[in-house]
């Protein structure tokens, strides 16, 4: 049994200081996910600093109709606030479908962004992993692959985003807010989650010690009626096999802008730049969402186990749009 030894950080400076001088150290929040794999032996640090007692856990409103959320920000907190389920309510959906209660009441914000993928061979030391050690292979090309990516893989990682709260925030334009030695900086939510190409092992842009305090969701008034959409195998908690974010903006039909993205189906929350292309200037009909939808899928890879999960997004993308459109859409 390893070693692991425990601070609590008074502030954010300490804790940004704390980790950026010892690399073996890692940020513990709600640990729904890190103490897990401690358990596993897949994360192996050498001290946990706690930073549950930081003053990030608001959830401000911006004058703009825009909101700051802390990064300690419980996901249950969130869920139930009214300015997001009333202002936006796929994130609001996305929150309660992603976890059991129980987690909600733990996980926070910041954490739900920083997860590790749930690819069983990850999680499994034994196993080859380019996530894990780098270089090693990876087991799940090969292997048991069903519920893996078809969008954004590489040779070196199929592994699946796991995050529904990512996918709504990636449709919403969210930026996060973060804090290191050199000072603040903001990342656009799209970039703040890297694709896996050669470096499937760097999930993220943030430097040793970067520290995540908010989570900023600009104004988008259309998303008054959005809408996230979760396909899974049990209605219980589980992870997508195919989900969608969702918000029009509707002028006599025409479709004047479309905030879409999927989850469940790609290596990082999938911004469809494609389909939102295709669907603006036109008629909100199903034709049009399923070409739509369609082009948005053309790139994907799939294997003998997953290959479903194509027609499954598209329908579930189709879905998704349709519902919104039937509410009349929201307003640019």
């Amino acid at each position: 049994m390893r070693a692991i030894s425990y601070t609590r950080a008074p502030d954010v400076p300490a804790a940004v200081a704390a980790v950026t001088s010892d690399p073996g150290s890692s940020y513990l929040a709600g640990g729904t996910t890190e103490v897990d794999l401690l358990r596993l032996d897949v994360l192996r640090p050498h001290r946990l600093v706690d930073i549950n007692r930081l003053p990030l856990a608001g959830i401000e409103d911006r004058s703009d109709g825009g909101l700051l959320i802390g990064a300690l920000a419980r996901m249950s907190e969130v869920a139930e606030a009214r300015a997001v389920v009333e202002r936006f309510p796929m994130l609001s959906q996305a929150l309660l479908l992603g976890a059991s209660a129980q987690l909600r009441n733990m996980a926070s914000m910041g954490g739900n962004l920083m997860q590790r993928v749930r690819c069983a061979y990850y999680r499994d030391p034994e196993s080859a992993c380019n996530k894990r050690i780098p270089g090693s292979g990876c087991s799940a090309l090969e292997g048991v692959h069903r519920g893996h990516a078809i969008l954004g893989t590489s040779e070196h990682c199929i592994a699946t985003h796991p995050s529904d709260m990512a996918v709504a925030l990636v449709a919403l334009d969210a930026v996060v807010h973060v804090e290191g030695t050199k000072g603040s900086r903001t990342i656009p939510v799209d970039d703040f989650f890297l694709l896996p190409e050669d470096t499937p092992e760097r999930e993220h842009p943030l430097t040793p010690g970067e520290l995540i305090t908010a989570i900023e969701v600009p104004p988008v008034p259309m998303a008054r009626r959005s809408l996230y959409l979760k396909v899974r195998d049990r209605e219980s908690y589980e992870f997508a096999l195919a989900s969608a974010a969702v918000a029009l903006a509707l002028e006599d039909g025409v479709i004047r802008e479309a905030r879409l993205a999927l989850g469940g189906v790609a290596t990082k929350p999938w911004r469809a730049h494609r389909a939102e292309d295709i669907l603006v200037g036109e008629h909100a009909d199903v034709d049009v969402f399923v070409r739509a939808a369609a082009a948005e899928l053309a790139p994907a890879i799939t294997r003998p186990m997953n290959g479903f999960k194509a027609e499954l997004a598209r329908r579930t993308l189709v879905r998704a749009l349709q519902t919104v459109a039937a509410q009349g859409g929201g307003t640019a």
